[in-house]
């Protein structure tokens, strides 16, 4: 924790590169991700402070959409979809992921009630040919199109999508390489960005 105090301390030493941001934000990028502590948006992509809108959950889910039962979620997506006018929404899968894993391999999660109850929130169950693959790799892939397919239902997404205000992109990084993929409709596969 020491290393992260004394960055903190001298962090905001530099205020000629953080007044701007005080003007207000205006990120082009949603950025949906997991909460895994190896997946820095901002180091993955070069952004900046204010470059991106984040929106970090455990296992990158994106929750049913459901009006009258408002979510944090659904709060952010909206947001960042029609008050920020965000251009673009990239939903990234990891390798690796503890939350696919735990679905692959259908671990007993009794002991962490909130973590189970969260999960059963996926979309749907993702599926994997070699459920002892630490990567997890064809089980996250499958899990962040669904994820994918589950934002397009959000009212705003949907509506911005149809007007071409907004395009939608479906990421994969590989925490133990640190390559980028991106599925590609043509190919259905995930392919280099």
């Amino acid at each position: 924790m020491q290393p992260l105090i004394d960055n903190a301390r001298t962090f905001g030493q530099r205020p000629e590169e953080f007044a701007q941001l005080a003007q207000g934000q205006s990120p082009e990028v949603l950025f949906i991700t997991c909460s895994d502590s190896r997946v820095v948006p901002a180091l993955i992509t070069g952004a900046r402070p204010g470059q991106l809108f984040e929106l970090r959950t455990a296992g990158n889910i994106v929750p049913p959409y459901t009006s009258g039962r408002p979510t944090g979620e659904a709060a952010t997506i909206e947001y960042a979809v029609e008050v920020l006018g965000v251009q673009d929404v990239v939903v990234c899968g990891h390798s690796h992921c503890g939350a696919v894993g735990a679905l692959v391999r259908g671990d007993d999660l009794d002991a962490v009630p909130a973590v189970r109850d969260w999960l059963a929130h996926a979309a749907d169950e993702p599926k994997s040919a070699d459920p002892a693959d630490p990567t997890v790799a064809e089980a996250v892939q499958q899990h962040v199109l669904a994820q994918l397919l589950r934002l397009r239902s959000y009212p705003c997404v949907e509506q911005r999508l149809a007007d071409g205000r907004l395009r939608l992109h479906c990421w994969y990084y590989e925490v133990h390489t640190g390559t980028v993929r991106e599925h590609r409709a043509a190919t259905d596969a995930f392919e280099a960005l």
